[in-house]
């Protein structure tokens, strides 16, 4: 039986068309996704390699002990991004957030620690920081190590070590005790 109905041509017309804007929608979704995963999934991190960069932090005094001619302890916050020197990636305009321990004893003198840096995604790669730990093979290197302890999302499971050195800045405007530094790194990881 012939319908000779308006409204049910248009409303075929309609599901037509409805049906062929979704099966678009869909192939371009998809070749989207083939040729685009980062946009689509999240920046993909290689499981293993090597990355120089450098941190600019501020550190900023949170309290300390201080005993004339004993010693002093000082804890000390740090903010900063990072800057990988190649442009690659990895490690590159990452927040970064540390909490430390300043000891100076007599002849000992270190900072130990530990940081966090977090990507643009919220992923994140958790360190802890020995000033006493060279790496004897980079001489360059000469202010201390990181030992990366793991990651969130496309850092899960990493691990490493992060020589660097210290290079100090020019002293901050303003009160508080707030310094700057630069702390270049050479960092090997590997995720598994």
């Amino acid at each position: 039986m012939k319908s000779n109905c308006p409204s049910l041509k248009l409303s075929t017309i309609v599901a037509g068309a409805t049906a062929t804007t979704v099966v678009k929608t869909a192939l371009f979704a998809g070749i989207f996704a083939a040729f685009a995963p980062a946009v689509v999934f999240g920046q993909s991190v290689e499981k293993k390699g090597t990355a120089p960069y450098v941190t600019h932090f501020v550190f900023r005094p949170i309290t300390s002990i201080d005993i004339a001619n004993l010693g002093k302890a000082t804890t000390l916050e740090a903010v900063g991004t990072t800057q990988n020197m190649k442009g690659e990636k990895m490690l590159d305009k990452m927040s970064a957030q540390c909490v430390a321990l300043n000891v100076a004893s007599g002849d000992k003198k270190y900072i130990d620690g530990a940081c966090v840096l977090a990507d643009s995604d919220g992923d994140k790669i958790f360190s802890t920081f020995d000033t006493r730990d060279l790496d004897k093979s980079q001489p360059k290197m000469d202010c201390g190590t990181h030992i990366i302890t793991g990651g969130t999302g496309k850092y899960k499971g990493i691990t490493g070590r992060e020589p660097f050195t210290c290079i100090s800045m020019p002293a901050l405007a303003g009160p508080g005790g707030y310094f700057a530094m630069d702390i270049p790194h050479n960092t090997t990881w590997e995720i598994k």
